[in-house]
C-alpha cells in the first residue's frame, strides 16, 4: 500500500473510532499517531511534534489562567452578573454566543474561548443551568466570529498572505461582509432551533473548572488578582504584535505569575490541565501532517475539482470548494484545512482565470466550519471534558450549523466575491 492509501485508511479509521467511542478518544490519536511512525509516513520528531505546538502551550497556560478565576470564585461572582440579566436558558445562549462571537473577531477564536469558557462554567453554576448546554454555543460561536477580521483566526492571515504573494490583499474587515451575517445567522439559529439539539447535563463529567467549592474562605486579594491577571492576559493577546510576544507565551506568563504569587498553588495548576484535550490534539495533529506531507488530502481536493471539468459553472465551483473546505475542516483542524487548500485554490484560480480572492474566501469561509467533531478547531476540545461531550454531541449540533452556515454563506460569496467579475 502507498503511503496516501495507508494515510486514508488511518483517517477513516480514526473518524469511526471517535463515533463509536468504543475507546477512549485520546487513546484513538494516540494510536494513529503511532501507526503513522510504525509504518514510516512520519518521522517520531514529526509525529510527535503536535505536542509541542503552540497551540498545547496556549491550551496549558489558560487552563491555569481559566482555573485561577474559577479556585478563587471570581468565576461565579462574573457568572452572577451576567444572570442577573439574562434569566432563562435562551437568553443566557444569546448573550453568551453575541459576546464569544465579537471577542472572537478582535482577538483570536481559539485565545477567545479559552479565556471565556471558565467564566461560563461559572455563569452555569450560578445560574443552575447545565454547562454542556452554554459551552457548546461558546466555542461555536468562537469560530463563526473569527470570520469578522483578519486576527480572527490564524486561517485568515493564511490566504492574506498567498494573497500578497499574488500583490493583492482583503482589508481587515473584509472577511465580515460573509463573517458577521453568519455570526447573526448562527446565533437566531441557536436562539430558535438550535438550542433543542444540545444534549443533556452529564453529572458524572470532571473537569479542572468544574467541581463545589465554598469560596467563602478565599481572601478577596487573590478573587481581584485572578481577575487583574485575566484581563492583563487579554490585553496581551490583543496588542500581540504591539509588544512582540505570542499568544502562547502571554498565557504562560499569566499562568506563572498566578502560581507565584499563590493565587493558585502548583498542584491546583497541575490539576487544571486537561491532559485529554493535550493528547487528541497532538495525536490528530500527526494526522494532519501525514494528509499534508503524503498528498493525500491534496490529492483528494484535486480529484473532486477534477470531476467538475474545465469550465465549471462558478456557483458550482464555490460550492464544491465551500464544502470540501467544510469537510476537511472537521477531521484536520481548520487552520490546516486552510493551510493544505490554499494553494490548491490558487491553482485553481490560475487555471480557470478567476479571481484569486474569492476562490480563497470560500476556502476560509468553510474552513471555519469546524463544527461538527471535537478536532476541528482547538477551542471544540477545550471543552469537551468540561462539558462532559461525546463526538456525536458535536455531529447533532454542529452538522445543521453547517448547513444554516452554507445556505448563509454561499449566496454572499457569490455576491460580494465573484468567481468571475464582469
Amino acid at each position: 500500500m502507498t503511503h496516501i492509501e495507508i494515510t486514508l485508511l488511518l483517517l477513516l479509521f480514526a473518524t469511526v473510532m471517535f463515533i463509536w467511542e468504543r475507546i477512549p478518544l485520546a487513546l484513538t490519536a494516540i494510536i494513529v499517531c503511532l501507526a503513522l511512525v510504525v509504518t514510516g509516513i512520519l518521522d517520531p520528531k514529526t509525529a510527535f511534534n503536535g505536542f509541542i505546538n503552540t497551540n498545547v502551550i496556549l491550551f496549558v497556560g489558560m487552563f491555569v489562567v481559566g482555573a485561577a478565576l474559577f479556585e478563587t470564585g471570581m468565576a461565579n461572582r462574573i457568572g452572577g452578573l451576567v444572570t442577573r440579566f439574562a434569566k432563562t436558558e435562551r437568553q443566557l445562549i444569546v448573550a453568551i454566543m453575541v459576546i464569544v462571537g465579537v471577542l472572537s473577531g478582535l482577538l483570536s477564536n481559539t485565545g477567545t474561548a479559552a479565556i471565556l469558557i471558565p467564566v461560563v462554567i461559572g455563569i452555569a453554576a450560578k445560574s443552575g443551568f447545565s454547562r454542556s448546554r452554554l459551552l457548546m454555543p461558546l466555542v461555536l460561536a468562537a469560530a463563526m466570529g473569527g470570520n469578522l477580521s483578519l486576527i480572527g483566526a490564524p486561517g485568515n492571515l493564511i490566504a492574506q498572505s498567498a494573497l500578497q504573494n499574488a500583490g493583492l490583499e482583503f482589508s481587515f474587515f473584509e472577511y465580515a461582509k460573509v463573517g458577521l451575517p453568519l455570526l447573526v445567522g448562527g446565533i437566531i439559529y441557536f436562539a430558535f432551533f438550535g438550542y433543542r439539539l444540545l444534549p443533556a447535563g452529564n453529572s458524572s463529567a470532571i473537569s479542572g473548572f468544574d467541581q463545589e467549592h465554598d469560596f467563602s474562605a478565599v481572601p478577596k486579594w487573590k478573587q481581584i488578582m485572578s481577575l487583574v491577571v485575566m484581563v492583563a492576559t487579554i490585553l496581551g493577546m490583543v496588542f500581540e504584535k504591539a509588544i512582540g510576544i505570542p499568544l502562547h507565551i502571554t498565557a504562560c506568563i499569566g499562568a506563572a505569575f498566578l502560581v507565584l504569587v499563590g493565587v493558585l498553588t502548583e498542584k491546583q495548576a497541575y490539576h487544571s490541565i486537561d491532559t485529554q484535550t493535550i493528547f487528541i490534539f497532538g495525536g490528530t495533529l500527526a494526522l494532519a501532517s501525514a494528509l499534508d506531507q503524503t498528498g493525500a488530502g491534496a490529492a483528494v481536493a484535486t480529484f473532486i475539482m477534477d470531476m467538475l471539468g474545465t469550465e465549471p459553472s462558478p456557483a458550482i465551483l464555490l460550492i464544491v470548494i465551500f464544502f470540501i473546505s467544510c469537510t476537511l475542516t472537521n477531521f484536520m483542524s481548520n487552520t490546516a484545512t486552510t493551510a493544505l487548500l490554499v494553494p490548491i485554490g490558487m491553482s485553481i484560480a490560475a487555471n480557470l482565470g478567476a479571481d484569486p480572492r474569492a476562490v480563497l474566501m470560500a476556502i476560509v469561509i468553510g474552513g471555519s466550519c469546524a463544527y461538527a467533531t471535537p478536532i476541528g478547531m482547538p477551542a471544540n476540545l477545550m471543552v469537551l471534558s468540561a462539558g462532559g461531550y461525546k463526538f456525536a454531541d458535536y455531529m447533532k449540533c454542529g452538522l445543521p450549523l453547517i448547513f444554516v452556515a452554507g445556505a448563509i454563506a454561499i449566496p454572499l460569496l457569490l455576491l460580494f466575491f465573484p468567481f468571475f467579475p464582469a
